[in-house]
């Protein structure tokens, strides 16, 4: 029996335990990736008191920030969640059961897909969802980023200093991203942004050949490639907590208080996974709501 069972191991659940540990409360840390979505990131550059650090190794100090305070993390996911006489009881996908008093939601965000012809299809034939895991097998060859987002604008970088062209394609007239970003894509000769289009098909043999757009461009609405990353967006990741009917916003995102508690006793929420910090979802706001989440969750437990 735990007092608290921290399910997901990226910054905001990662932040929870440092200070649920400070805490004294015992807890453990449940997620089969180590830093997220974020471990998967290029490079972060906004994070204060941390320059240029690459996601896997931003990643890495998080867990072992987590890790000194003798926390442990179980790499593995949760598949069920049951609530009884004011507890918890977790079933886990590598066949553990877990019971606890508390329970804090950080498995943030899973990511979209775009749903057109050729996608399952091609799925590690020339697809991909992740730059940094698959860019190496695309050197000095063409791909596509589809997406506007910071993501994707971090994906293209990465993949201009590997492939020898990027075309960036979103379906919008302005990318989404930040100016800081922009302002790269734009000094980047690689890279070749390609507004107000939609990609619907993706075509190949054996492997991704090329993609099919729904306007024209450069006189041809297909476009010859190796390679196509998928950034096109994400939905929050709680298809195993919909048991808990939890209150949720229009687009699924729980609904948290000031102190991240949601709408079930015993439950907390932080991350890209709540309507929190006005929606801003950064490592920052992540870590934030991991920290508020802990100390209100010790609060409630000494009432208790």
């Amino acid at each position: 029996m735990y007092d608290l069972t921290i399910i997901g191991a990226g910054p905001a659940g990662l932040a929870a335990s440092i200070y649920a540990s400070r805490y004294g409360i015992t807890h453990i840390v449940i997620g089969s990736l180590l830093g997220g979505q974020i471990s998967e990131t290029h490079l972060i550059d906004n994070y204060p008191g941390i320059e240029d650090v690459t996601g896997v190794d931003f990643s890495q100090k998080l867990g072992h920030h987590a890790e000194k305070y003798g926390v442990e993390i179980l790499p593995t996911l949760v598949r069920k969640i049951e609530k009884e006489n004011n507890e918890f009881n977790l079933d886990l996908v590598n066949g553990e059961k877990v019971k606890t008093k508390t329970i804090l939601l950080a498995t943030g965000t899973k990511r979209k897909k775009l749903n057109i012809k050729g996608e399952e299809e091609f799925l590690g034939k020339g697809i991909s969802y992740c730059a940094t895991c698959d860019g190496f097998f695309y050197k000095n060859k063409s791909v596509a980023v589809i997406g506007g987002s910071d993501s994707a604008a971090g994906a293209a970088l990465f993949l201009a200093e590997i492939a020898q062209k990027v075309y960036l394609i979103y379906r919008k007239e302005e990318l989404r991203c930040e100016p800081f970003w922009q302002k790269r894509i734009a000094g980047n000769s690689k890279i070749e942004v390609i507004y107000s289009s939609n990609v619907i098909e993706i075509v190949g043999q054996e492997k991704v050949e090329k993609i099919k757009l729904d306007k024209e461009h450069n006189g041809s609405a297909e476009i010859i490639l190796d390679g196509v990353f998928i950034e096109a967006g994400s939905d929050p990741n709680i298809d195993f907590a919909k048991d808990l009917s939890l209150e949720v916003d229009e687009k699924s995102y729980i609904k948290i208080k000031s102190d991240c508690s949601t709408s079930l006793e015993g439950v907390w929420a932080a991350g890209d996974i709540t309507d929190g910090s006005d929606k801003f979802r950064q490592v920052i706001t992540a870590a934030a709501e991991g920290a508020i989440a802990a100390r209100s969750i010790f609060n409630y437990l000494k009432q208790r």
